[in-house]
């Protein structure tokens, strides 16, 4: 039996605590609650490897819901616990807020049961994808806080994943530079190389038919030669990261900021994330397809 996503809510009002057990009450989910932030800081930590993610309200009495995000990113133990932010408005300068914070999902009261469980399944699947890629970077090569310079070249969304793992050893904070590069190098993958729009990915994670289509594409002629090649250098107090892909670009400014038409969407978050969360400056040039990322070895990501 897959084991249950495990997720925190803190939730002061009981009938809203009430309304999420209910729609929380399948299978593959299980939760405790919290009343208020004080409460569920205390959870958290207690046993932050205990949840797969956050339920958070916005507004509470003692410590409301920023108060408690901006501990839980202060705390290394709890910073990558991905956070879906409760409000009863979802406009856009509280979205940013709420970016600004390390909230990149959100859900509106009144809740809808399906878009809920959606967005609860989203953030799941970014949590079980960010600690498989915190296990890479510890099987990855310590030795690389000696290199100076590198050249490297992808294919496969495996290979972007498995380089991430290596390359984010190189960084003061490797858990979180991890997820920003296996962000940039899948995107270059499969965006650049194979070309699948942001709307065709859409449509093939709700069918779950995502990983086959990247196969697929991977097989075809047109795209055999093409790689993502990625140049890494350190410079002084600074580490570059520099990935081009053989693609035709994006409009990538979209991307660089949240956009209340797509919250709900199950992917387009990862720029956003790497920008303020893994690097300390993100730069694209030209139409998109060439993108330089920063991490300071004196400071934290901006």
């Amino acid at each position: 039996m897959a084991e249950k996503t495990r997720v925190l809510v803190v939730e002061d009002n009981e009938y809203d605590r009430a309304l999420l057990q209910a729609h929380l009450r399948e299978e593959e989910f299980a939760a405790d609650f919290a009343e208020d932030g004080v409460e569920g800081w205390a959870l958290l930590e207690d046993h932050p490897e205990r949840y797969d993610l956050v339920l958070l309200d916005r507004t509470m009495p003692r410590m409301n819901g920023l108060e408690l995000l901006a501990r839980m990113k202060r705390d290394p133990r709890c910073r990558t616990i991905p956070v879906i932010l409760q409000t009863a408005c979802v406009g856009r300068e509280e979205m940013i807020e709420g970016i600004r914070a390390g909230a990149y999902y959100y859900l509106t009261k009144p809740y809808d049961g399906e878009v809920l469980r959606s967005v609860v399944r989203t953030a799941a699947n970014d949590s079980h994808e960010i600690r498989d890629l915190q296990k890479r970077v510890r099987r990855g090569l310590n030795v690389l806080s000696l290199l100076a310079e590198a050249r490297f070249s992808i294919r496969t969304i495996d290979e972007a994943r498995d380089l991430a793992g290596v390359l984010a050893n190189a960084c003061p904070d490797p858990d979180s530079a991890v997820i920003g590069l296996t962000e940039l190098l899948v995107n270059a993958v499969e965006h650049g190389n194979l070309g699948i729009t942001y709307e065709e990915k859409t449509n093939l994670r709700n069918c779950h038919d995502w990983e086959a289509e990247v196969l697929r594409r991977l097989d075809l002629a047109e795209n055999a030669a093409k790689k993502v090649d990625v140049h890494f250098q350190r410079d002084g107090d600074e580490i570059h990261f520099h990935i081009r892909d053989a693609g035709k670009g994006f409009e990538w400014t979209r991307y660089l900021d949240i956009d209340p038409r797509r919250a709900f969407d199950t992917h387009g978050r990862g720029i956003l994330l790497a920008r303020h969360f893994s690097f300390t400056a993100l730069e694209y040039r030209g139409c998109g397809n060439e993108v330089t990322a920063t991490v300071s070895l004196t400071g934290a990501p901006a």
